[in-house]
């Protein structure tokens, strides 16, 4: 089990709270409980806990730190993730670092987003698009899941 955590601003107050990598729950914030955005980074040892393991869906951004397109749609999936706070894990794999899961998930270009349920993929997206656009796509593929 991963134990990296990081610290998180809550959206609604402001207080600052610490945020586990994996964790059975939600994250919310210790003084309003306020959904807290669940934005963590993985490798090919801490994915099973921190993604397929996830009480919620999980949108996996494969990335590179070389790669331009990766660094543009960033902050847009962050955005994304704090606006679906409680609803969305952000999980970030740097496709350098984590040789197996880009193998594994057949990643071939950068960025590549998969939307994970319970470990299973839904959908699957290359190429950096805008909020609205990434709105649009998560919406209906997990949409599309859950309808049959």
């Amino acid at each position: 089990m991963t134990d990296s955590a990081r610290i998180v601003g809550c959206p609604q107050c402001g207080r600052r709270n610490r945020v586990p990598a994996a964790a059975a729950g939600r994250p919310r914030c210790a003084q309003c409980r306020h959904w807290l955005p669940w934005i963590v980074d993985a490798g090919d040892d801490t994915f099973a806990d921190v993604a397929e393991k996830s009480s919620i869906p999980v949108l996996v951004d494969f990335w590179a730190t070389w790669c331009g397109p990766c660094r543009m749609v960033s902050p847009a999936l962050e955005q994304l993730a704090g606006e679906r706070s409680g609803e969305l894990k952000l999980v970030k794999v740097d496709v350098d670092r984590a040789p197996s899961l880009s193998q594994r998930y057949a990643v071939r270009a950068v960025p590549t987003l998969l939307l994970l349920r319970e470990g299973k993929p839904l959908g699957r997206q290359s190429g950096a698009m805008p909020i609205a656009a990434l709105r649009a796509w998560a919406d209906e593929t997990l949409g599309k899941s859950s309808n049959g």
